[in-house]
């Protein structure tokens, strides 16, 4: 099994080194792929030292499973590339995500679409996944009929850059005088503003979670509206959701319902301080949700906060569950 990794030097890319030797991924030769200022430096995967190479080499390689987590403007141009090579590309960038010809995968929701002649197949936007994970149950049994979400995102959504000068700015410096990715301070901020704005006034990551909820669902009746915004926190990603769904329900069957979900925990006493925070779910594949109430506004609605390492189960993790899955299903071939 030959795999290449396409952006093995970034922060999704390296914890995608990490998730695939966690799992034991049956890697037999790996193929990092970087900028070309990385090419020639080296990766460490299971304990051996791997040389970077551009796309070219890894191509002529021809990698059975290509992990992408570049940016769009590599993906469009080379995920076509390594999947006429005959190679499976599973692509964490928004390139494909809404293309009507390419699959968006949560494995454990909707695994199912995935079929043999899927050659490049779309990873989610982290805080999509970590929102429709829960609520695919709920969906199913109650019928969503309308989610409004508010996101607290860290900083490692936008990579290093955004980690270092948040730490920068901690440690003192004076704006204009540090390379800085925000188009202001982060730390001691908070920015409602992630990825560009449109002419309808929401930012392109907005709508990513409006589009893709909808598409991985299977439900384009479901109403979405989204306030993304950025804060100086160094772990998970963390939502507010508001949901509004058809049938009449009691808490207890929500948290059941959630609980049910394969990648899904419930941490929801707050008599006893016990709910979601992005400190603890830093290093972590779950979504964790708490903080189940009612919203006494509408029929049937309830409210509930879910926090999730975008690294990991946002980034990372989906895409070699995917893997997997196209592993177990005899798509690639051992």
């Amino acid at each position: 099994m030959k795999v290449a990794v396409v952006g093995a030097t970034g922060l999704v890319g390296t914890r995608m080194l990490q998730v695939l030797e966690e799992r034991n991924f049956p890697v037999d030769e790996l193929l990092p792929v970087a900028s070309q200022k990385s090419i020639g430096r080296s990766v460490e995967f299971k304990g051996k030292q791997w040389t970077v190479l551009d796309a070219k080499d890894a191509i002529a390689a021809k990698p059975d499973l290509a992990l992408f987590s570049a940016g769009g403007g590599v993906s469009a141009e080379l995920a076509p590339l390594f999947a006429e090579a005959g190679c499976r590309v599973v692509d964490n960038s928004s390139f494909w995500r809404m293309d009507p010809t390419k699959k968006l995968v949560v494995p454990e929701i909707n695994g199912d679409v995935i079929e043999d002649s899927d050659y490049i197949i779309a990873n989610p936007n982290c805080s999509t996944i970590q929102m429709v994970l829960p609520l695919a149950p709920v969906h199913k049994a109650l019928k969503i009929k309308r989610i409004v979400v508010s996101t607290y995102q860290s900083v490692t959504g936008t990579g290093y850059r955004a980690i270092a000068q948040m730490n920068i700015e901690r440690d003192g410096a004076r704006w204009g005088e540090y390379p800085a990715i925000y188009p202001y301070p982060i730390d001691q901020n908070v920015l409602p503003h992630i990825d560009s704005f449109l002419e309808n006034g929401y930012t392109k990551e907005e709508m990513k979670m409006v589009n893709e909820t909808k598409k991985i669902l299977r439900d384009d009746s479901i109403a979405v509206t989204a306030t993304t915004v950025r804060v100086p926190v160094q772990g998970g990603h963390s939502e507010s959701i508001n949901v509004e769904v058809s049938e009449p329900f009691t808490l207890d069957q929500i948290r059941e319902l959630m609980a049910s979900e394969p990648g899904v925990t419930v941490q929801d006493d707050p008599a006893n301080n016990v709910y979601p925070m992005p400190l603890y779910s830093w290093g972590k594949d779950d979504v964790f949700v708490g903080r189940i109430r009612r919203d006494f506004t509408v029929e049937n609605g309830f409210n509930f906060w879910c926090v999730s390492d975008n690294i990991r189960k946002g980034a990372a993790t989906n895409a070699v569950q995917i893997a997997q899955l196209l592993l177990d299903r005899g798509h690639l071939k051992r």
